[in-house]
């Protein structure tokens, strides 16, 4: 199971990778100078912040992250209840 859960970390990490550079290129057709720490705080630019486009982009990216998010927890939950056994 351990190591599963491994290479589902792994591809999420490559899918979360590339769903950053497919957010950020999606963003720099919209704002060129935009780089990867502005896709964290959209909202400074209106144009962004009400694109559908881009946000669909944020969503699943935020989608990725969340589901890592969980899985990671799920792993940390019980890899601790069976060292306490």
């Amino acid at each position: 199971m351990e190591h599963q859960n491994l290479k589902i970390e792994v591809l999420l990490n490559e899918m979360i990778a590339q769903q950053r550079m497919t957010l950020l290129k999606c963003g720099r057709r919209l704002v060129p100078q935009l780089v990867e720490d502005d896709l964290w705080q959209p909202n400074d630019f209106p144009i962004l912040e009400n694109n559908p486009v881009f946000r669909y982009e944020e969503g699943i990216l935020a989608g990725y992250m969340s589901l890592q998010s969980a899985l990671r927890a799920q792993t940390h939950t019980h890899s601790h209840s069976h060292s306490q056994e």
